[in-house]
C-alpha cells in the first residue's frame, strides 16, 4: 500500500466539498424532517466538517469593523424621535443642556438601509464559513451595553468592533449553531462613550414538527406581579407614587422623575395600533408566520407590545381601535392580546 499526503491545493478542495456535502445533507435533513446539520451528519455516520470548529475559532479575536463613523453626529431630532417612540419623557433628554437615552449608543453607529463600508473581509468571511457549513439562518439574541459619558449634540461618533467570541455548536428550539460575539467600542470625539456587545446565533433551522410550546415569559422580581394580574385576567401598569406617571413595561424605578416608589392599577383594555409590524422570517417556534405585531397605546397613555387578532395581518392599520383578551396559548400559558374592534379593518 503506497502512503498518500495531501498538498497543495488538495487540502482545500477536500474542505469545500465537505462544506457541500453538509449542505446537502441539511436541504435532505429539511426534506426528511430531521432538525437539522447536526442530526443529518449523524444520520449520515459522518461527521459535521472536520476541523470547522477550529476554523471559527481561528477568527476570535479579528477585527469585524475599523475606523467606522456614524452617518450622522448626536442630534437633537433623533433624540426627540427616540423618546417619542419609547414613551420616555425624562428632561435629561431635551432642552439645551440635553443629553442623548444611554440605550441610543448603538443608534448613532447603525448604517441604515445602504449600510457600511467598514466591515472587515474577517467577519464577512466568517460568516461565509458558517453560511457554507448549512448555517444559513440568523437571530439576534440578546446585547449588553456599558456606558462610559453621556453623548450630547454635537458629539462626532466613530467605532471599532471586533469578534469576541464564538461558540462551539449549540442546539437551542430554532436548530442547530454558533453563537457569534461582536464587540463595538464607540467613541465621541476621540473618546471611549461606551462599549456594545452584540450577539446572534447562526442556525440551521430544527423542522416545524421539532419545535415546542411558546418561549416562556422571564419572570423576576420587578414584573412578578404583572404576570400574577395577567393570571387573573387583569393588565396591571405601573403608576409612580411621586408624579403619578403611568409606566409600562414594569421597571423599578420612574423614567420621569427617578422616585422608585409605585403602585399598580388595572388598565381598561382599550387602546389603538400605534405601530405594527408583520413578522415574515425567520420562523420561531411555536408561531405562524405570517402574523402582526403592534405597538399598542392604551388609554392610560402607555404602550405595549402584543398581537393584533380578530383582522388579517394585511388588514392592521395604524390608528385601529383595539380591546384587550387574554388568549391560551398552551395548557400553561395564557397572554394578553388586542382584538381589532368591530368594523374597524380597512
Amino acid at each position: 500500500m503506497n502512503d498518500t499526503k495531501e498538498s497543495g491545493p488538495v487540502g482545500p478542495m477536500r474542505q469545500v466539498g465537505q462544506l457541500g456535502q453538509v449542505r446537502k445533507m441539511a436541504e435532505a435533513a429539511e426534506a426528511a424532517g430531521v432538525a437539522g446539520v447536526e442530526e443529518a451528519a449523524e444520520a449520515a455516520g459522518v461527521a459535521e466538517v472536520d476541523g470547522i470548529q477550529e476554523r471559527l475559532k481561528a477568527y476570535e479575536g479579528r477585527a469585524a469593523a475599523i475606523a467606522g463613523a456614524g452617518k450622522d453626529p448626536v442630534n437633537a431630532p433623533m433624540i426627540r424621535h427616540w423618546c417619542e417612540a419609547m414613551g420616555d419623557t425624562n428632561t435629561a433628554y431635551r432642552g439645551p443642556d440635553a443629553v442623548a437615552p444611554p440605550t441610543m449608543l448603538q443608534a448613532w453607529t447603525m448604517g441604515g438601509l445602504s449600510g457600511h463600508t467598514d466591515r472587515s473581509e474577517a467577519y464577512d468571511g466568517l460568516l461565509a464559513l458558517l453560511d457554507g457549513a448549512g448555517y444559513t439562518s440568523v437571530v439576534a439574541t440578546d446585547c449588553e451595553q456599558e456606558y462610559l459619558r453621556p453623548l450630547k449634540p454635537g458629539d462626532v461618533i466613530t467605532f471599532d468592533a471586533v469578534i469576541e467570541s464564538v461558540s462551539e455548536r449549540k442546539t437551542t428550539k430554532l436548530g442547530t449553531g454558533h453563537f457569534v460575539t461582536t464587540r463595538m467600542d464607540v467613541r465621541a470625539g476621540g473618546e471611549l462613550a461606551g462599549t456594545h456587545r452584540f450577539r446572534i446565533l447562526k442556525y440551521a433551522p430544527a423542522s416545524k414538527r421539532s419545535w415546542g410550546k411558546r418561549p416562556r415569559p422571564v419572570i423576576n422580581r420587578d414584573n412578578a406581579e404583572f404576570w400574577e394580574g395577567v393570571a387573573a385576567h387583569r393588565l396591571l401598569i405601573q403608576r409612580c407614587a411621586e408624579c403619578a406617571t403611568p409606566r409600562f413595561p414594569w421597571l423599578p424605578g420612574c423614567n420621569a422623575c427617578g422616585s422608585q416608589e409605585w403602585d399598580a392599577v388595572e388598565a381598561s383594555g382599550s387602546g389603538t395600533v400605534f405601530s405594527y409590524v408583520v413578522m415574515h422570517h425567520p420562523p420561531f417556534p411555536a408561531f405562524d408566520p405570517p402574523y402582526a405585531v403592534g405597538l399598542i397605546e392604551l388609554a392610560e397613555g402607555v404602550r405595549m407590545v402584543s398581537n393584533v387578532v380578530g383582522v388579517p395581518y394585511d388588514k392592521v392599520r395604524i390608528g385601529m381601535p383595539v380591546q384587550l383578551e387574554f388568549r391560551r396559548v398552551d395548557e400553561e400559558l395564557e397572554l394578553p392580546v388586542f382584538r381589532a374592534a368591530a368594523g374597524s379593518e380597512v
